[in-house]
């Protein structure tokens, strides 16, 4: 999840995250309670996509560590008291909180390192929101949530009365991706352990320190019972492609591509598996004819370009008036331009590299589509000369684009902007909900009242008026259509990890 708002302002960036900071993670995995190294000691390199270097090394599980994993997860879940006792969950889950925040620093300078997270935004959603709230919003839940709630009496075949008790689903198998891991990782694993279940977590391969460091203060700072968590890096999809088919998992909570998405369902449907799918968007930014582009297009710029695009949420296709189109498509490009990114130690800097050598290939695949299709590169579109080393795509627009464009039909998860010229209002919403995704978006006009009324006809599960922040934990997060399946966080996440059972008894 990145619904990360175009107004929100980062944090200064602390000194642990600086040029010269060390980064040194933890190797070792999650097991039944113990850190452990792979099987045959077997590891992978973790690579800094800023500068291409050895980060380190983290074990790299074989299947044999996958199954201990699996069974130790349905273990905890049918022979502890994890799922039955709420007090002790509460315990637990505040003793992580405390552990967490212990580490806030050196957890804030291995997302720098590992993830090439720009400093400045890991004082939002990439660190310090989540951490915030990711799981205190579950803990307060705990008290408030219809754990038991009554029916009326029925009279059929003589008086009974009726319950509904809600009960954890089982084993979940958390998979986390590599653009925003610390917070998918604690929003999962919020509402996942409060409800209680147990986890067997997946952290991305290009991202495996920040969810090893959880295993490790997990292991040392709380009383979360073995085998309520485990925490397997895993560079093989094959490997990994067990928590989809093992009948001891009850469910997937996937964060990711669509097109894994899909995967996931397919894999999971032979044990009927519950599924909890966060998935890809192509959002649309829809700048009204009353709306001020002077004060609007920045926000587009620098919101859709933030962490290299690396965000599924991110507003990536900007609808502009038709007769404002010129002035727009300038005023965006300038913008653009413009944006501090590089280094992603230097607060100053919006946006780093993308993740991996692969992903920079893809989006300027992309860029080079776009550019075969008639869509204008107005700035950026290629490999910045003054960054040789790192996975870094300049900046991008790219103007005169139609709807119908693979640019604009597809998620590029890169630093690309697609600028759209519509008609009149109707045709906005139109282009908008033309979409195979429907994860966010946003709409600017000087009338609220007008912003809410669009709002209202666009077809996501998220959406922004004139900047109005959506994010945390207490809202549902997620997509319509191929943007995924449920919703995370708030009470509706909270009760996606639950099972309702319905009871009938005779007495008093």
């Amino acid at each position: 999840m990145t619904s990360t708002t175009p107004t929100a302002t980062p944090d200064p960036a602390p000194a642990s995250a600086s040029a010269g900071a060390t980064v040194v993670g933890e190797a070792r995995m999650l097991i039944d309670g113990e850190l452990v190294e792979a099987t045959g000691g077997a590891v992978y390199d973790n690579i800094n996509p800023a500068t291409e270097q050895v980060l380190g090394q983290t074990s790299d599980a074989a299947a044999a560590d996958l199954d201990r994993a699996i069974a130790a997860a349905r273990r905890a879940f049918d022979e502890s008291a994890w799922s039955t006792d709420r007090d002790l969950r509460r315990r637990c889950l505040a003793q992580l909180q405390q552990a967490l925040e212990g580490e806030r620093e050196q957890l804030r300078a291995e997302l720098v390192a590992e993830a090439g997270a720009p400093v400045a935004v890991t004082g939002i959603a990439q660190l310090d929101w989540p951490l915030a709230d990711g799981l205190r919003g579950p803990l307060e839940l705990m008290d408030s949530f219809p754990w038991e709630r009554s029916l009326p009496d029925t009279q059929l075949f003589g008086p009974s009365h009726r319950a509904v008790w809600q009960e954890p689903v089982g084993v979940v198998a958390a998979i986390v991706p590599w653009n925003f891991p610390f917070e998918v990782t604690i929003n999962k694993l919020g509402p996942a352990l409060a409800t209680g279940n147990t986890v067997v977590l997946k952290p991305a391969p290009d991202t495996p320190w920040n969810a090893t460091r959880i295993g490790r203060l997990i292991a040392e700072q709380t009383d979360i019972p073995p085998g309520v968590v485990n925490v397997v890096p895993c560079s093989d999809n094959a490997v990994a492609g067990q928590l989809l088919v093992d009948p001891r998992v009850d469910m997937v909570s996937f964060t990711g591509s669509t097109p894994v998405g899909r995967l996931v369902v397919e894999k999971s449907a032979a044990t009927m598996k519950r599924t909890l799918l966060e998935l890809g968007g192509k959002s649309a930014m829809i700048v009204l004819d009353d709306a001020d582009l002077a004060a609007v297009l920045p926000l587009a710029g620098f919101g859709a370009c933030l962490h290299a695009g690396q965000g599924c949420a991110l507003l990536t296709r900007v609808l502009l008036p038709r007769d404002r189109y010129a002035e727009g498509v300038e005023i965006l490009g300038g913008v653009i331009g413009a944006l501090p990114y590089g280094d992603p130690t230097d607060p100053a800097n919006l946006a780093g590299p993308l993740i991996n050598a692969r992903q920079r290939e893809r989006v300027l695949g992309y860029i080079e589509a776009g550019r075969a299709q008639g869509a204008r590169v107005v700035v950026g579109g290629g490999r910045p000369e003054h960054l040789p080393r790192g996975y870094y795509v300049q900046p991008t627009l790219l103007a005169d684009v139609d709807n119908t464009m693979t640019v604009a039909r597809e998620e590029i998860f890169g630093p690309v902007v697609c600028a759209i010229p519509f008609d009149d209002e109707a045709d906005a919403v139109r282009i908008a909900n033309d979409s195979p995704y429907g994860l966010s978006g946003g709409v600017y006009s000087a009338s609220v009242e007008r912003g809410l009324g669009v709002a209202r006809r666009i077809r996501t599960g998220s959406i922004n008026v004139n900047g109005g922040m959506f994010y945390g934990s207490d809202g549902p997060y997620g997509g319509y259509k191929m943007s995924g399946l449920g919703r995370q966080g708030g009470l509706e996440g909270f009760a996606s990890y639950t099972e309702a059972k319905t009871v009938g008894y005779v007495g008093a």
